[in-house]
């Protein structure tokens, strides 16, 4: 059987980590962590956004060298076809990928002023106007998947691709209690509930990683 080890940073902070950890869990690859120290310069570049070639997470498997969370996912995707990270639906696959390559390469704003601490609360944390564009386009993404698709996951009734890439901006409006419309508050707390976010979300709460930059008020 071949085995597969997954680089991470920190689950309190790694926003790209989550992702790639959370798709592997979605495909059911059993998986090694290993997990990046905090004074290492590839954890911090992710984290904290100082590198435009994300190379954490990144996914060894059967000779395989894979990094970036969109290629991670479509890996995943050949080798567990059955495992759903894509829908059935030729039309559904292609508006899941738009969507995960507009989180993948967008949002800018909300990544850099509400970055991901789920450790952290910061109630009545004002949100500067770039970022409620961000947030705004956001909730627009998922009511129409949530419309189209029935939910209660952005493509039915089943986690895919797209529910990972917006898994931590999940964590980032609980974080920073961000207004959402009800459908997107009940979405919020759909993948919140799944049992390998509670398990991050544990793990994550119990990490005595510290990030300065990133554990301030601003």
């Amino acid at each position: 059987m071949a085995t597969a080890e997954l680089t991470i940073s920190s689950k309190n902070y790694g926003a790209w980590a989550l992702r790639g950890w959370l798709m592997c869990k979605l495909a059911g690859l059993k998986f090694t962590e290993k997990v990046i120290p905090p004074d290492d310069p590839s954890m911090r570049a992710e984290i904290l956004l100082l590198s435009a070639s994300m190379r954490v997470p990144s996914l060894a498997h059967d000779g395989v060298h894979v990094w970036d969370v969109l290629a991670i996912a479509e890996y995943l995707n050949e080798i567990k076809p059955g495992a759903g990270l894509l829908p059935a639906n030729r039309a559904a696959r292609a508006h899941c990928r738009a969507i995960c390559g507009e989180m993948h390469s967008g949002f800018s704003a909300l990544r850099s002023s509400l970055p991901m601490n789920i450790k952290a609360h910061f109630p009545g944390f004002k949100i500067w106007s770039r970022a409620q564009l961000d947030i705004d386009r956001i909730e627009a993404i998922w009511s129409e998947c949530l419309a189209t698709y029935g939910g209660p996951y952005l493509f039915g009734s089943k986690p895919c691709m797209a529910d990972a890439m917006f898994a931590p901006v999940v964590t980032r409006f609980i974080t920073y209690e961000v207004a959402l419309d009800p459908a997107c508050v009940a979405y919020c707390d759909t993948i919140m509930d799944m049992p390998a976010m509670k398990e991050w979300v544990a793990a994550a709460e119990e990490e005595p990683v510290e990030i300065d930059e990133l554990d301030a008020e601003f």
